[in-house]
């Protein structure tokens, strides 16, 4: 036992021991700050994208080794089965369970390059799931989005728990009681394994992007060029703005593009 009685070993001694900042600003994040989408982080030849679908899909079709055609995901997040088709519409995305913009809000923005991608390609934050529910989701922590699938969210909550520790990312207070409040219904669960994919990556594919130094401008200028930065997808279509286009417009590089379709907020 730990003070206070908490048991060690549990995802609520690992939370407590979190540290709790507020969120920094989100100036110089963009998707590539992270890495390619996706890198073969483990060197065994296929992308961290299709190990994912390997893992955890079943009754799979493939092409090659590596390459998964098509399968079926038991869904954590909305406990539905999901059929999974290559090529065709996206019904099963890869979650980053703290999303890579949080993380980067929370610590990371300060990490060395081989960190952040080792981070948004380990299999300890990675879960297929949804597209929607992933797409509901965004770049939200515990305070303000949880899993529909009530049964999973407090193994939801211990995982989000066992990557900041792993990777050391802090928690805001808000987030750290949403966490806890949601853990207090299962209050032995297990904190899970960190799993042996080091916090640095050895293979990052390929050299790291140049950090940007400005903020995004968060008005529209006075020229109309640019819509103004929201901070989510989910605030800038309530205000009836996107879809943007990877290398066509300069909001996309604000978002997450997290089917990598090359369009955000759409």
């Amino acid at each position: 036992m730990t003070a206070g009685g908490v048991t060690a070993g549990t995802a609520i001694a690992a939370i407590l021991a979190l540290p709790v900042k507020g969120r920094a600003p989100k100036t110089g994040y963009a998707r590539t700050q992270f890495g390619p989408a996706w890198v073969d982080i483990n060197r065994n030849g296929c992308d961290s994208r299709n190990d994912m679908l390997a893992a955890y899909l079943t009754s799979k079709v493939m092409s090659g080794s590596c390459k998964v055609l098509s399968g079926v995901l038991a869904d954590p997040y909305t406990g539905a089965s999901v059929t999974f088709v290559y090529g065709g519409a996206s019904e099963v995305d890869i979650d980053h369970l703290v999303p890579l913009s949080d993380a980067w809000q929370k610590g990371a923005a300060r990490w060395p390059y081989a960190k952040r991608v080792a981070f948004a390609n380990d299999p300890l934050n990675l879960q297929p799931t949804d597209a929607s529910a992933n797409r509901q989701k965004s770049d939200s922590d515990a305070a303000s989005w949880l899993p529909p699938n009530k049964s999973y969210r407090c193994a939801y909550v211990a995982r989000q728990a066992a990557v900041k520790k792993k990777y050391g990312v802090w928690v805001t207070a808000a987030e750290k009681a949403a966490m806890l409040a949601i853990l207090d219904r299962c209050p032995g669960q297990v904190l899970p394994k960190p799993g042996p994919q080091p916090t640095i990556a050895s293979n990052t594919g390929g050299a790291a992007p140049a950090s940007s130094s400005t903020r995004a401008p968060t008005t529209k200028p006075s020229s109309g060029g640019l819509d103004a930065n929201y901070g989510t997808c989910k605030a800038a279509k309530a205000a009836g703005k996107g879809p943007y286009y990877r290398g066509k417009d300069p909001e996309y590089d604000w978002y997450i593009d997290r089917d990598h379709d090359g369009i955000v907020c759409e």
